[in-house]
Parts: C-alpha cells; sequence; structure tokens
C-alpha cells in the first residue's frame, strides 16, 4: 500500500461544558448568571430611564433620543471594523453597549449627584461645585463605571480579550453607550429649557448642545474610555506570572481616561478660544494618535496570523493557501462571498467563523513561543483545531478560492490529483514544494505540541 505524508486524524469532541454543569450548583450554572446579568440590566435600563424623563420631560426626552442616535450607528460600524480580524462574541458587544447605556450611567448619575451635594454642603461658593463636579467628580465616576465593563469582560470572559484590539473595541462600544444615554439627558434638557423660553433655530440652546455633542466630539467618550481598553489589552498580552504588570497597565490606562476626560471638561470653563486650543491642540491628535496605534494592532494581528499558521500547514490541519489568506482581510471578504453565492448565507457566516478561530489559533501559538501561554495551551489549541476540523469543508474551498484570487502568483487548485510525491488519485493540499519537510516534531517556527487525538503513523489508504 502506498503511503504519503501523516494527516491529523479527525479530532474527538472536547467535554460538553453541559456534563460539568450538572455537578455544579445551582447559583454557578450560566443560565443562572446571565439570568441575573439581563435583569440587572433591565432595571438600570428602567431606572435611568425614569430619571430622564423626569429631568426633560416627555418631549425633551423623545428629541434628546431622535438626535442621540444619529451617531451611534458610525461609531459601532468603525468599531466593527477595527474588531473584523479576530471578531468578539455578539454578547459581549451587547453586553458592553447596554452596560454603558444603563448600569454605567446610572452609576455616574448617582454618584455624581452625591458628590456634588456633598461638595455644595462644604463649600459655600457655587462655582467651585461646578467646577470641581465637572473636572473631578466627573471624569472619575464615569471612567471608574465604564471601565467596570472591561474588567467583568476580562475576568469572566478572558479568551475574548487577546490584545489592544480587542480592548478597544469593548472599551470603544461601553462609551458609545455611555454617550447615548448621557446626549440623551443634555439635548433633551436643552430642548426643555428651549421650550420655557420661546428660542428655536439655529442660536437655540439645543442647536448648540447638538453642535458641540453631535458633531464635533461624537468621539470624546469612546476616546476617553479606549486608553483604559489599551491598558486592558496590554495586560492580556502579558503572561499569567507577571501578575504586577497585568494589574498596573489597566489602571495606567484608567488614568490616563480620567486625565483626558477632565481636560476636555475642563476646558468649558477657559472660554470660546480656551475650548478650540483643547480641542485641536490635544483632542484632535490624542484622536489620530489612538487611531493610528489601534489600526497598527490590527495589521499586526493580520501579519501574526500570516507567520504563525504555517505551522499547521505543515501539520496536515490548513492548506497551505489558507495563511495568507486568513492574513488578508480582502481575500477573507472574497471567501465569504463566494461561499455566500455558491452555498447561501450560513455559509458565508461559517467562513468568518473559520476565521476568527484561526486567528485565535495563531495568537495562541504566538503566545506560546513567547512563553506567555497559560496552563490551558494544550486543551484551548485542541478546543480551535476541532473547530475548524467541523467548519473545513466549506471554509477551505471558499479560503482556497480567495487565495487563487489575491496571490500575485497563480497556484493550482486544491486538491491536485496526481501531485509529484503522491499517489495518483490521492490529491495533496497545496502546491508543489508544499508542505516543506520539518524534523520530527518541528514545525517553522519551533516544536509543535501536537493535540491527543493527532496520530503520526496514519496514513492515507
Amino acid at each position: 500500500m502506498a503511503t504519503s505524508r501523516p494527516y491529523p486524524a479527525p479530532p474527538s469532541v472536547p467535554p460538553s461544558s453541559e456534563a460539568a454543569a450538572q455537578h455544579t450548583h445551582w447559583w454557578q450554572r450560566r443560565w443562572v448568571r446571565y439570568g441575573a446579568l439581563i435583569a440587572l440590566l433591565a432595571l438600570s435600563g428602567l431606572v435611568i430611564l425614569a430619571l430622564v424623563r423626569q429631568e426633560t420631560g416627555t418631549e425633551g426626552f423623545l428629541v434628546g433620543l431622535g438626535l442621540s442616535v444619529l451617531p451611534v450607528p458610525l461609531l459601532l460600524a468603525v468599531f466593527h471594523w477595527l474588531g473584523r480580524v479576530e471578531p468578539g462574541p455578539w454578547r459581549n458587544m451587547l453586553f458592553a453597549f447596554a452596560w454603558g447605556a444603563c448600569a454605567a450611567a446610572l452609576m455616574a448619575i448617582v454618584a455624581n449627584s452625591f458628590a456634588i451635594h456633598w461638595i455644595a454642603t462644604t463649600t459655600a461658593d457655587p462655582d467651585d461645585v461646578d467646577t470641581l463636579g465637572a473636572t473631578v467628580i466627573a471624569p472619575v465616576v464615569e471612567e471608574t463605571t465604564k471601565a467596570a465593563a472591561l474588567l467583568l469582560i476580562f475576568l469572566f470572559r478572558r479568551r475574548d480579550v487577546t490584545g489592544i484590539v480587542d480592548g478597544a473595541v469593548v472599551a470603544g462600544v461601553t462609551a458609545t453607550g455611555f454617550a447615548f444615554t448621557e446626549n440623551i439627558l443634555y439635548l433633551g434638557t436643552a430642548f426643555d429649557t428651549d421650550r420655557l423660553n420661546g428660542e428655536w433655530g439655529l442660536a437655540s440652546v439645543t442647536a448648540a448642545t447638538f453642535f458641540v455633542r453631535i458633531v464635533m466630539s461624537p468621539f470624546a467618550h469612546p476616546l476617553f474610555t479606549v486608553f483604559t481598553g489599551i491598558g486592558f489589552g496590554f495586560a492580556a498580552l502579558s503572561g499569567e506570572h507577571q501578575r504586577v504588570r497585568r494589574v498596573l497597565l489597566p489602571l495606567t490606562g484608567l488614568l490616563l481616561a480620567m486625565g483626558m476626560h477632565a481636560l476636555w471638561n475642563g476646558s468649558a470653563s477657559l472660554g470660546t478660544y480656551g475650548f478650540l486650543a483643547v480641542y485641536a491642540g490635544f483632542m484632535v491628535p490624542a484622536f489620530g494618535l489612538l487611531t493610528w496605534l489601534v489600526v497598527w494592532a490590527r495589521q499586526r494581528k493580520l501579519r501574526t496570523v500570516r507567520e504563525e499558521l504555517p505551522v499547521y500547514v505543515a501539520a496536515g490541519w490548513l492548506t497551505p493557501a489558507e495563511p495568507p489568506a486568513l492574513g488578508s482581510m480582502r481575500a477573507r471578504r472574497l471567501a465569504r462571498n463566494h461561499a455566500r453565492r455558491h452555498f447561501g448565507r450560513p455559509a458565508a457566516r461559517t467562513v468568518a467563523e473559520y476565521g476568527r478561530y484561526a486567528t485565535s489559533l495563531a495568537h495562541l501559538r504566538h503566545r506560546g513561543r513567547r512563553g506567555r501561554a497559560g496552563a490551558d495551551f494544550v486543551l484551548r489549541e485542541r478546543e480551535l483545531l476541532h473547530e475548524l476540523w467541523r467548519r473545513r469543508e466549506i471554509a477551505q474551498p471558499a479560503l482556497n478560492q480567495a487565495a487563487r484570487m489575491t496571490m500575485p502568483v497563480a497556484v493550482p487548485p486544491w486538491p491536485v490529483p496526481g501531485m509529484p510525491g503522491r499517489p495518483a488519485g490521492h490529491g495533496v493540499y497545496g502546491a508543489p514544494g508544499w508542505p516543506p519537510v520539518w524534523p520530527s516534531g518541528y514545525g517553522p517556527y519551533g516544536p509543535v505540541a501536537p493535540p491527543p487525538w493527532y496520530n503520526p503513523y496514519r496514513t492515507r489508504p
């Protein structure tokens, strides 16, 4: 019988979490935790809705709601684009937005009210109350409440935060939800003031508030909180033994967020020229710098995919065309379109999931080579390979087709019957010369820890 290079055996299914859940207490079960979280956010949403409506009136609330929703789709689209390389679960994004819009906004309103009341009782100057409330109390309280969403995801959904892009995306979505609720309050109050004073048009308080908060600075709150998200992202890149770094980095990001927030709020007391100076001299450059940093991190993530996945090509898990295809957003889009055109939307979704799991696998491998992988490295690798294996029949042909469309050098289709070095009729995943011959147990970037089901003596009949 003719033999060829070993192929991996079909992976076994990882242990089911449902079986493990049978041995846990009722309050530790997933549906109980999710139910409690949903109830908390829903209750917070109802309370914040009642408070804002009481403050602005029904008409002011509706006007504020209609105007505040305008920048939300744009901001969410930007953060969705940033996270397309390795998109997090939609539940995380929904939680982040709901936390910012409901829980964080409610806690901020309550804490700000108590703090300002305490300052008012200890000082006789009303100007001090407004200044301290805007430049000290509000930045500390609001950035802390928004950072709580990042902390919860970092603690309980640790695998979903793998770097600064993930931290920035979660932070931006949380801040977008917070700004949405805050804008309803400010715009609704401004409309109520104009209604009482009989002022309308471009000279109204509503128009001025809309211009400052919606037109000039819709990115303000996301910009502040992204500092905290980047801190959590750098902490995620640290090894588990670097506990001091994992604590100090998020705190440093939080302090930077508070500082930027305080500077922005304090600029309102500097007059028109002082406000414009802070806006042009600090806010816009900071926005540009953070945008460059996050986009650079996004491209670095794609480069890591191209550099780390070839080791799984050598082991037989992936085809040689997949690492460059998965490392290109254009090729991923073409693969999704190809799958959608031939097999429908579920197939396109399968290709997208395949890309997400492959990206997670590449970054797991990257952390392992740097000595930063956790004790569950092999188990996590096994889970990710299992997810890739389940989707390979749809995703691999689509990615191979996308690679042929984007590679500068023509690549033959996969499989290729009768490739030299293979028995006729059995094909091979790749072009001539692939895969390279590595020493036993090694890949192009070092030792490979094969999963438990990998059989080095398996042959194709």
